[in-house]
């Protein structure tokens, strides 16, 4: 009886401890004194010193020697005792408990004391207390501060400090005490020297010396850490923080830490050597650097110690092609700090100057051209990429255009979207055009326009990631060269291929319902649409389905005029029970007429199309292609882009939703979504300044009014009236048509896009 009443009074007291914690209950204040460097006292504590007040009580639990014989464990304590008043150095002291491992308990009491030097902890604050841990606190030491998640789980203010060889995680009752004792700690991490390793000092050597040869190859001849080896890796040549990455975002990723992951990639590299196929493998490395930015420079520095040659091996060592293939993936996709990079520039001019392999120079001799072009990646080389750089070569990327066709264009790691579509323009005789281009992302669902710096190797890699992801999906992705600004879409000759341009692209508006005009118009457009693709009618001809002619959206509109419930629909019958499954039979049955609707509006639509179609006999490819545009053209705002607008409001006070804005090269101009005349439209020689003013926000200044709109396409909005801006200035020859400084009035948004003033 006594042991359960003891064990009710443990839980009730765990229970108000929880419950006081969860409602916030006010801590016991701890005392603390805080000292000035002036305000020496007898005991001479210095400036960072807080001393720390708490109840004192018995230590919970001291190390056990035991199983240690009588004169060792006598000869153990003597060792460990310390006289800590007679220490000038100590900052801080106080109780704190210690997460320990093994035993019944999890944390133990100690006594804890920070030096300038080192944090310690002992038995207790007795002159005579033994020493039981230290650990020696250098600038590679990090401090994890304290949580609130660590509190609500266990009830304790927890910080820890990480060492090379320990990681002491210590709690307290009080938050104060834990970010005292934390800040203390930090502060002599920052005041220590930046600890060096021996390849930082030999790569300082080497750049003193890299005009003596001499002195350079005794160097190397001298350091074995510097030159390839089979041996295993057991500390990165780098200096990196000790501690773990489970507290950081990567560590959903498997991540351990700095130091052990820079290992395990000197452990992959030898891996490398006998790997069937590497590619994985290398892909592999690269996400990891690109992960974990850090890591580049260990990586560049590892690959650097694989590659390095000597003169008294030149002839017989084995030159390791692989290690150069990673290295030439490396140099297309990470540059490395200024220090590495020099140490890289004179390994590959030493290594030219060295070896006797053509095929080695020809490696260094790519590299050293890569570095000079490349920039931050976004991902990491695709499969076919990696195998090009293997190969020191070029791929080849296929590129379509509106209608069937598609070029093959020679890219590599670095070639830029602006550059694929100045060849494309070349290749296809449009470099003359008034009008602008632009290669897009798109499937079968959506599309979008490619800014023209983002690198192309990045764009083919998402493909082949999408693709993994999805090896089944119908929506692959492709790039597409299209018309981007238009300019000028009456001179355009009808036997260009720019006009071809122009017909398919006014007909991917039609068909996603995004030309405004009557059903009569979109019917003769379906009937010119098969006049162009088929030629005259005829019955065995296969045509295409009718979502590839049609508006589904005007389809879906006629199904819904009809009523979905027949007349003299019974109610529901009585009961909660039967009146839910009444309710779902009832829904399923009127999802079954709508689908049966639809099929026969459909049916309707096609054979007036196909009676269109019959009346169109004799038309030429051409002459359907100018007829259907003679109807397009019929819109006032037939060659601007629309985008959808979630929410728009004016200076005014007007405001309304889901409506279409349209950007052309003359005005900007508003719609509600299906109706042909604009709600509004500012001509571009009014505008002010336009930007982004939110995180989904994009603004228009003309005079005194401002035009806000809420859209998810606000990167693509400001990329077309940029381009349409830039290419207006460009035709007009005058540099101030356009101020591209930034307004201070709209503050760029999380996607960093500055407003411009116009």
């Amino acid at each position: 009886m006594p042991l359960r009443g003891l064990c009710w009074l443990v839980c009730c007291r765990q229970g108000f401890s929880l419950l006081a914690r969860d409602h916030g209950e006010k801590e016991e204040e701890e005392s603390f004194e805080l000292r000035n460097q002036d305000e020496h006292t007898h005991t001479g504590r210095g400036q960072l010193e807080v001393t720390l007040s708490q109840p004192t009580r018995t230590a919970n639990g001291t190390p056990c020697l035991s199983g240690v014989p009588e004169e060792k464990r006598s000869l153990i304590t003597q060792r460990s005792k310390m006289t800590m008043d007679e220490d000038n150095e100590v900052l801080v002291k106080g109780w704190l408990l210690r997460e320990v491992q093994g035993g019944w308990l999890r944390q133990r009491r100690f006594w804890f004391v920070l030096t300038t030097d080192s944090l310690d902890y002992y038995s207790g604050p007795d002159r005579d207390a033994r020493r039981l841990g230290t650990l020696v606190l250098t600038s590679l030491c990090s401090v994890l501060w304290p949580d609130k998640h660590t509190y609500k789980q266990t009830g304790y203010w927890s910080l820890t400090v990480y060492g090379r060889k320990h990681c002491y995680r210590l709690f307290t009752k009080h938050y104060n005490e834990a970010v005292h004792w934390a800040c203390a700690v930090q502060k002599v991490i920052d005041s220590k020297a930046s600890v060096e390793t021996p390849t930082q000092l030999l790569i300082r050597d080497i750049e003193e010396n890299k005009f003596n040869p001499e002195v350079v190859e005794h160097i190397y001849e001298h350091n074995p850490i510097l030159r390839y080896t089979q041996s295993p890796l057991y500390a990165p040549l780098l200096p990196f923080p000790y501690g773990s990455l489970h507290h950081t975002h990567m560590a959903g990723k498997g991540y351990t830490s700095i130091r052990e992951e820079a290992v395990r990639l000197f452990n992959c590299l030898q891996q490398l050597e006998s790997a069937r196929e590497p590619i994985p493998l290398i892909q592999g490395i690269l996400q990891t650097c690109l992960d974990l930015r850090p890591l580049r420079d260990e990586l560049y520095c590892q690959l650097i110690k694989q590659t390095s040659v000597t003169n008294s091996h030149v002839q017989t060592q084995n030159p390791q092609l692989r290690y150069w293939q990673l290295l030439t993936c490396m140099s297309c996709t990470f540059l490395p700090s200024c220090s590495i990079l020099k140490y890289l520039r004179f390994h590959l001019k030493r290594v030219q100057s060295l070896s006797v392999d053509p095929e080695v120079e020809s490696y260094a001799s790519f590299i050293a051209q890569a570095l000079e072009k490349t920039r931050g990646r976004e991902c990491v080389p695709s499969w076919e990429e990696i195998q090009g750089l293997m190969g020191r070569q070029e791929i080849l990327c296929t590129v379509h255009y509106p209608g069937p066709g598609c070029c093959q264009i020679p890219i590599t790691s670095h070639t830029t979207a602006n550059e694929v579509v100045r060849k494309m323009a070349e290749r296809l005789g449009l470099q003359d055009s008034r009008n602008t281009f632009a290669l897009f992302e798109q499937n079968a669902c959506w599309e979008k326009a490619i800014g023209g710096s983002t690198i192309i190797a990045d764009v083919i890699t998402r493909f082949e990631n999408l693709s993994a992801k999805d090896p089944d999906s119908d929506c692959q992705c492709r790039l597409c060269f299209k018309l981007y600004c238009l300019l000028d879409t009456e001179n355009i000759s009808t036997d260009s291929i720019e006009y071809l341009f122009l017909y398919e692209q006014c007909h991917e508006m039609v068909v996603r319902g995004q030309l405004p005009a009557c059903e009569d118009d979109l019917l003769s457009l379906a009937a010119l649409r098969l006049q162009c693709l088929l030629g005259d009618f005829s019955a065995l001809s296969p045509y295409p389905p009718l979502e590839q002619l049609f508006p589904a959206e005007v389809v879906e509109a006629r199904a819904l005029l009809a009523p979905v419930d027949p007349p003299g629909c019974p109610s529901f019958p009585g009961g909660l029970l039967a009146g839910t499954l009444w309710g779902h039979k009832r829904r399923q049955e009127q999802d079954q007429r709508l689908r049966a609707r639809l099929r026969e509006e459909g049916a309707v639509v096609m054979s007036a199309i196909l009676e269109r179609w019959k009346a169109l006999a004799g038309y030429s490819r051409r002459d359907s292609m100018a007829a259907y545009l003679t109807i397009a053209r019929q819109w006032s705002g037939f060659g601007c882009t629309l985008y959808e607008v979630d929410f728009y409001i004016s200076s005014t006070g007007s405001f309304s939703q889901k409506l279409w804005l349209g950007v052309a090269a003359s005005c900007v101009s508003l719609y509600r979504q299906g109706e042909a005349e604009a709600l509004e439209s500012l001509p571009i020689g009014q505008i002010c300044s336009y930007g982004v003013s939110d995180s989904n926000t994009f603004r228009i200044t003309a005079g005194d009014r401002d035009l806000l709109f809420e859209t998810s396409k606000l990167t693509e909005i400001m990329q077309l009236m940029n381009a349409y801006f830039s290419a207006t200035r460009r035709q007009l020859g005058k540099d101030d048509c356009i101020s591209m400084e930034t307004n201070p009035k709209l503050h760029p948004s999380l996607l960093e896009l500055p407003s411009h003033p116009v």
